[in-house]
């Protein structure tokens, strides 16, 4: 009787696998660099075999919750290797800043104004914008209540739009599009 149970637990994760791993692997490799990408990938695909069993019927904003706190992880990890890396040479690193007059086009400044925001603002705005999730399904996938998410989108957008404007973009209006609205 447990290998039928466990032969529909493995055909649920099947599924699950064919169904979104393209959309997880897009999500991540927007995020990191391939070969990171693709750990977060595998590592949220085994984030949701483990807990099959809480994975919602709605399972992408679930799944991207997943990779965002992979991603985070990681990240911190990385940082925490990087702050010993400067220790042990004894010197810090000085990140320097790109001159956005020199970048051409309005997919440049657009980049370069999403990169000033916080991890937390680019994420808002590309749930929506990007992975085309309603309010709702974004909420999930940042972990908040649709309320909250709300709030965090509108403060992003505003975020964004300021600094378009110290960029002196022609496509500040993009930032009251459609894309970017809460659905």
């Amino acid at each position: 009787m447990s290998e039928i149970v466990e032969r529909t637990r493995e055909d649920r994760f099947e599924e699950l696998f064919r169904k979104h791993y393209r959309a997880v692997r897009g999500y991540a490799l927007r995020r990191a660099p391939g070969d990171l990408a693709q750990d977060v990938v595998s590592e949220t695909f085994l984030v949701a075999w483990r807990r099959l069993d809480d994975v919602p019927d709605d399972a992408l904003p679930w799944l991207y919750g997943v990779a965002r706190r992979v991603l985070a992880n990681q990240r911190r990890s990385a940082d925490r290797g990087s702050a010993l890396e400067r220790r042990l040479a004894g010197t810090a690193t000085n990140a320097v800043a790109s001159d956005p007059g020199e970048r051409a086009g309005e997919g440049e400044v657009l980049r370069t104004a999403l990169a000033r925001l916080s991890e937390r603002d680019r994420e808002a705005l590309m749930l929506v914008a990007w992975h085309e999730l309603s309010g709702a399904r974004a909420a999930r996938a940042a972990g908040c209540t649709r309320t909250a998410f709300a709030v965090r989108l509108h403060r992003a957008r505003g975020r964004l739009a300021a600094q378009l404007d110290l960029l002196e973009s022609p496509i500040v209006p993009a930032v009251n599009s459609k894309s970017l609205e809460v659905r």
